[in-house]
């Protein structure tokens, strides 16, 4: 189906009760609906924003067009929760109601000031022309939970040699200084990232770019976020229009992150190491950190990416939020695991140890569509060792490191139905170990592979057949295996 500009840009308000209670029945009918993953009630979910820890509850909101699974107008979608885990529903948190985000209130983040949440955002709005007018604009909510918007923008335009294209704020403070990191587009089509400061959220003087050896890569920079662990620096982007490199950038659009010394913000000259995807696997995007009050960083992504349809956009709506990460700087590498608060999903167990050789081999009780894996190989002697998941006669997702050729490579080539095969079916990163770990969350329709605590992640989404349940371990050659699966409580 294709979606006119009206019909994107339909409100959620101007539809009857009837029409919307349809939509919800064919979303609620999908057999792809996950089971502890955030997902939207009906349309299409993007970008997480306002990840936050306010007044003793976790905040998440999410970029959600209500009324179909396309890029409309957008609304900000609240949830809460107290261990990361269980996600309360409190409805639509901004709408686009007011000249400056007339055509949708964009990407932003949060911040704890005076104790209250504030909520820093960008503004879309367009003429009879349909020019873009990008602003900064910002809304507070208080420990009742209400919410109110500043009656006009924090930063009123973009800067004299930035394009249409500047959105996504990022807010933090160091010392007594607010910063606020706009993601942006030069008048020379190159992507960068650039900063203001506040003492008071409301005044905002800009600075200029934050100055990074990778400009130019890429003609946007999406989602800026920085935060810093262990004397380093951590900038995460999400750059458009970056070229393929051997294994690297295979995705339309990339997310990952530059580790250096820390930015002196006085100057914001940023000596970093080389960009690193945060994510090897076909859907990740527009991730967001906060820090929790154990002083943990933890990060959420958008389970998507723009531009490539989704399974479930037959029915009604799209995408999803990956699992929280807890993030950890060691040396230049950021390191990802799932939050140990997942533990309280598990359910029944069941545990094998034994030794594989040349063989693919299946376990009593190893099965389902929604479980948690863990699977230690260990005195490798092999060419190939690996997990084959969601299996059937005609159905399987692989998941291997090739030892010959130090790689790790995911394969859905046979995991049913997809999107954005243009892109291809494999995703491949390079990796030298004598042992591979894997954590694995298979929902109804998403697998996430974390390998050797954290080192890589892979995430994919898949739709399957439902009878697809298997799982198998291979190995061409000789590896010790323990592995366990819990089911997952719904």
């Amino acid at each position: 189906m294709e979606w006119t500009r009206e019909q994107r840009y339909r409100r959620i308000e101007d539809v009857s009760k009837e029409e919307y209670e349809a939509l919800k029945r064919q979303v609620s009918e999908c057999p792809y609906r996950q089971t502890y993953h955030n997902q939207p009630v009906t349309g299409l979910l993007n970008d997480p924003n306002g990840f936050s820890y306010f007044n003793g509850e976790y905040h998440l909101f999410y970029q959600w067009f209500p009324l179909g699974p396309v890029h409309g107008v957008k609304y900000w979608y609240h949830t809460t929760s107290t261990d990361l885990i269980h996600w309360k529903d409190c409805g639509i948190a901004l709408e686009p109601d007011q000249s400056f985000d007339s055509h949708g209130v964009f990407s932003g983040t949060a911040i704890e000031h005076d104790e209250k949440l504030y909520l820093m955002y960008t503004g879309n709005s367009r003429d009879e022309d349909w020019v873009r007018y990008p602003t900064q604009c910002l809304a507070v909510m208080d420990k009742k939970g209400e919410i109110y918007k500043y009656p006009e923008p924090v930063i009123k335009a973009a800067p004299d040699n930035v394009t249409e294209h500047f959105r996504d704020p990022k807010v933090f403070k160091v010392d007594d200084t607010f910063y606020c990191l706009v993601g942006a587009e030069m008048d020379n089509n190159q992507g960068t990232v650039v900063y203001y400061e506040s003492k008071d959220l409301l005044n905002w003087n800009y600075k200029g770019e934050v100055k990074t050896t990778f400009k130019g890569n890429g003609f946007m920079w999406e989602c800026p976020d920085y935060f810093t662990q262990n004397g380093k620096g951590v900038m995460i982007i999400s750059p458009q229009g970056m070229e393929p490199d051997g294994d690297k950038y295979q995705n339309i659009f990339q997310s990952g992150y530059l580790i250096g010394e820390e930015i002196d913000w006085k100057e914001a000259v940023f000596n970093h190491g080389e960009f690193t995807e945060l994510d090897r696997g076909f859907e990740f995007y527009a991730p967001q950190t906060m820090v929790d009050p154990q002083g943990r960083h933890i990060l959420v992504g958008w389970f998507g990416l723009p531009g490539i349809d989704c399974v479930s956009d037959e029915n009604g709506w799209a995408h999803c939020l990956t699992l929280p990460r807890e993030l950890q700087v060691v040396g230049n590498k950021l390191l990802q695991k799932p939050v140990k608060e997942l533990q309280q999903l598990r359910g029944n167990r069941v545990e094998v140890n034994t030794q594989l050789q040349n063989e693919s081999k299946s376990f009593i009780g190893f099965e389902g569509t929604v479980y948690e894996l863990m699977a230690n190989f260990t005195s490798l002697d092999a060419q190939l060792v690996g997990v084959k998941l969601r299996t059937s006669q005609d159905e399987e997702t692989l998941f291997y490191y090739d030892l010959r050729n130090k790689k790790l490579v995911l394969d859905r080539s046979k995991s049913g139905r997809t999107c954005g095969d243009e892109y291809g079916v494999q995703r491949k990163c390079d990796f030298d170990s004598n042992k591979l770990t894997l954590q694995i969350f298979v929902d109804t329709s998403s697998i996430e592979i974390f390998v050797n605590e954290g080192e890589e992640v892979f995430s994919t989404r898949i739709f399957t057949k439902e009878e697809s349940t298997g799982i198998e371990f291979f190995v061409d050659g000789i590896a010790n295996l323990e592995t366990t699966i819990w089911e997952l409580n719904k």
